[in-house]
């Protein structure tokens, strides 16, 4: 075939004699090629940088009209591409088309690296070539995806357009919204294969996976400490560096995170936003929500791998393992005694101190934690929510419940160091210290005599 060029404005344009070649408009800064003169013309604009259509709304401005008027969606709310699965809808076709996969479950896209399949594999890929092509020109920070970068700079210009109907929170991306709907809806359709445990939002899901995987993506470079999610890994960093950009106006308080902050500053406005659908308790936190919840559920998720203890958060199991491992990082300024936790630290101090603000509204007793108090508030109310599944029994606080199921079980955990005589609960093993020590801490004001025990000093105090 015979070929020949013309040129015009920067198009060449190719034929042959039977003038019907498949792609005959090609682009003279590329090469690339078109069947048709218009998808040409679009094309250019790539090398022009031409953007001729604005929105009216935002003023930002696009190269193809096609790309506007799909733009223009965000704004009008309209969503006509719609699953005939489940309802939801798309502004896209595309988009539509990648959500089907969630209910076929086609993962057509393996990963040369990894070998994880995926619906779309170009952005998981950025996570082993550390490619962050999209930088904000704010504050330079770079993401994997436009879309995430879009979501980022309202962060700078504050905007949050999308709002709940419900309680009329806002949010920066629709996606957030639609997860914090599922809070007003009791919604959660993503479900674990290997548990059965259901979340709000398919990211949820996704870091739950990592529990059972093992995967730990994010390590840290200062110590090589790796975490499921790297907002954990930039919390850990804050540890080496000593940063706590965030404080308290109330009462001067640094925190690392943002949204231990927001959190921290609900003890100074009371709100408990997060309530508990069974009992109509509510927690500062959603995270503080969740654990309670096991209460109900029975769920105890984090096993003890020396003893096989169960656990409803993974920081009671950290603080139980102290008791294999006889740590004690936790020491008293006043008196040297050291916990395996910081709460129990808190605790002790006010016993120096003397400190006793949660008062009781009924008998007027005044004990020395929050905690403390709601266990005492049962005995006028008459609560014993902690059933023995043993015999039975109920009790006023889950400590109590807990020491009175070793006699069950026969388990005796806190063993005498002196003469290896073991006991159900510490505060007994504490008492025995003293036949060893002749320790006797309780002074009587009146006779002076000495005493080892509360018990037998308020005994005493009845003499006089």
């Amino acid at each position: 075939m015979r070929e020949q060029h013309t040129a015009f404005r920067g198009v060449r344009i190719r034929w042959g004699r039977d003038f019907r070649p498949q792609r005959p408009y090609e682009c003279s800064e590329c090469g690339k090629s078109f069947v048709r003169r218009y998808s040409l013309k679009v094309h250019i604009k790539v090398h022009s940088g031409e953007r001729p259509y604005k929105c009216n709304e935002c003023e930002k401005s696009f190269k193809w009209k096609s790309t506007l008027i799909k733009h223009q969606r965000i704004h009008t709310g309209e969503r006509p591409y719609e699953c005939s699965e489940c309802g939801k809808s798309f502004i896209y076709r595309t988009h539509l088309h990648y959500h089907h996969r969630i209910h076929t479950g086609e993962r057509p896209y393996e990963c040369s690296e990894c070998g994880k399949s995926f619906s779309t594999l170009i952005k998981h890929q950025r996570i082993h070539t550390g490619e962050r092509p999209y930088e904000c020109s704010e504050c330079g920070k770079s993401f994997a995806t436009s879309s995430v970068l879009h979501s980022h700079q309202r962060v700078h210009t504050g905007e949050r357009p999308y709002e709940c109907s419900e309680c009329g929170k806002s949010f920066t991306t629709r996606t957030v919204l639609r997860d914090h709907q599922r809070v007003h809806t009791g919604e959660r359709p993503y479900e674990c294969s290997e548990c059965g445990k259901s979340f709000t939002a398919n990211s949820a899901l996704h870091y739950h996976q990592r529990v059972h995987t093992g995967e730990r993506p994010y390590e840290c470079s200062e110590c090589g400490k790796s975490f499921v999610r790297r907002n954990s890994l930039s919390v850990h960093l804050k540890v080496h560096s000593g940063e706590k950009p965030y404080k308290c106006n109330e009462c001067g308080k640094s925190l690392k995170c943002k949204s231990t902050f927001v959190e921290h500053q609900r003890i100074h406005t009371g709100d408990r936003p997060h309530e508990c659908r069974d009992c109509g308790k509510s927690f500062t936190s959603r995270s503080a929500l969740r654990s309670h919840q096991r209460v109900h559920t029975g769920e105890r998720p984090y096993e003890c791998s020396d003893c096989g203890k169960s656990f409803t958060t993974t920081s009671h199991l950290r603080s139980h393992k102290r008791v294999h491992n006889s740590e004690r990082p936790y020491e008293c300024s006043e008196c040297g005694k050291s916990f395996s936790r910081r709460n129990s630290l808190n605790v002790h101090v006010k016993v120096h101190s003397g400190e006793r603000p949660y008062k009781c509204n009924v008998c007027g007793k005044s004990l020395n934690y929050n905690s403390y108090l709601r266990d005492h508030q049962r005995v006028h109310t008459g609560e014993r929510p902690y059933k023995c599944s043993h015999c039975g029994k109920t009790f006023t606080s889950r400590s109590l419940l807990r020491s009175h199921q070793r006699l069950h079980t026969g388990k005796r955990p806190y063993e005498c160091s002196e003469c290896g005589k073991s006991f159900f609960q510490r505060n007994t093993l504490n008492v025995h210290i003293k036949v060893h020590s002749g320790e006797k801490p309780y002074k009587c004001n009146e006779c002076g005599k000495l005493l080892k025990y509360k018990s037998t000093f308020i005994q005493h105090q009845r003499i006089h």
